[in-house]
């Protein structure tokens, strides 16, 4: 038996306290007798005779229940044993104890700390790999946190050191109007960049602390307001826009919903090709798919796009720049009113994705 267990120990304890306590009222009489014999004489009346006046309160209600020394002794005895168990409990648990100094000092220094408690069947062991289990989920997330300030940094660090140099060449000498012009075009476009990229990262920062108010949103009418400020910039860039857009109500915020997605037809659009299509459908499960053409995705890379600054190297026709975030906001979006995003190539011709949410009655929907 697994003695370290502190069911076993708490086990063992109670069935000492209950053998114990079958003797207490054979223990409460021995020591009843002896103090009857040994102790000091506090009530003497003499046999077949009742205390006189001057006998005490105690002496007489002794006198007339003649159980009540032995119930007290009897209290005596459990009190006692009950405070030696006092410290056996501090041995059920020290198990417990020694768990918890074990993990008193894993930080962001050591996550990589495990108790590795084996393949036990106690609650120790159990207790031990849950531990186990939940280290490993705080060391991934506490990696992915940290490259992402990495890849956030990283992205800041080259449009502000653009703008410098951009700054510096202006402030080197005098310039030509068309000089000062492309340098200030350049600062434009590289501010825009940076706008673009904090933007993101704030959006990326709300969805992840999830919903503070959810209602009833009409997905079809937001999709299709979505897809009509974007057919003017698919017809610039030749690609056809079709939709099948079925009443489907969502339980969200809508200008996150709007920016779900926009980002998924703005990624349809920028990594399609002249001649290419979008195809969007609101449906009930899925309730949201927008597939386009363009490069193939090869299906070990899909998983990756949906990960902060991470972008494809395919052949774009949108050349306004990203920050890389479109698809991880998507996701942040998505979880935040509880569904599911996947991704999936077709295996010739563009990309395929899928966003399911919970069903909900379309009573109430908004506009």
């Amino acid at each position: 038996m697994n003695v370290r267990s502190p069911g076993r120990r708490i086990l063992v304890l109670c069935g000492v306290l209950l053998v114990a306590g079958q003797f207490a009222p054979l223990v409460a009489e021995h020591l009843l007798g002896w103090w009857r014999e040994f102790g000091p004489e506090w009530c003497v009346v003499p046999p077949g005779r009742a205390p006189d006046g001057d006998a005490s309160f105690v002496c007489v209600q002794v006198f007339r229940r003649p159980s009540i020394p032995l119930v007290a002794t009897l209290v005596v005895v459990l009190a006692l044993l009950l405070a030696a168990a006092y410290p056996a409990m501090g041995w059920c648990l020290r198990p417990v104890r020694d768990l918890a100094r074990g993990m008193e000092n894993v930080g962001p220094q050591n996550l990589g700390h495990r108790l590795h408690p084996g393949s036990g069947r106690d609650e120790l062991a159990e207790l031990g790999r849950a531990i186990d289990e939940m280290m490993d989920r705080i060391a991934v997330g506490y990696e992915a946190q940290r490259r992402f300030a990495a890849d956030a940094s990283h992205e800041l660090r080259t449009p502000l050191a653009v703008q410098r140099t951009l700054i510096e060449v202006g402030m080197a000498g005098s310039l030509t109007a068309d000089q000062l012009s492309l340098l200030t075009t350049q600062l434009l476009k590289t501010n825009e960049r940076n706008e673009r990229l904090i933007e993101g990262l704030l959006v990326l920062s709300e969805s992840d602390r999830g919903l503070v108010v959810r209602a009833p949103q009409r997905l079809d009418r937001i999709v299709a307001t979505v897809l009509d400020a974007h057919r003017p910039r698919a017809a610039e860039a030749g690609v056809a826009i079709t939709s099948t857009l079925r009443p489907r109500v969502v339980l969200g915020e809508q200008v996150l919903l709007e920016r779900l997605i926009t980002n998924l037809v703005q990624n349809a659009l920028k990594y399609n090709r002249t001649d290419g299509t979008i195809d969007v459908r609101v449906g009930e499960d899925p309730a949201l798919v927008v597939s386009n053409t363009g490069d193939d995705v090869p299906p070990e890379e899909v998983p990756a796009l949906f990960e902060p600054f991470r972008r494809r190297s395919g052949t774009r026709i949108d050349h306004s720049g990203g920050a890389g975030l479109g698809l991880a906001i998507a996701r942040s979006i998505t979880r935040a009113h509880e569904g599911t995003i996947v991704a999936s190539s077709t295996g010739h011709d563009g990309l395929r994705v899928q966003v399911s949410f919970p069903a909900v009655s379309s009573k109430g929907a908004t506009a």
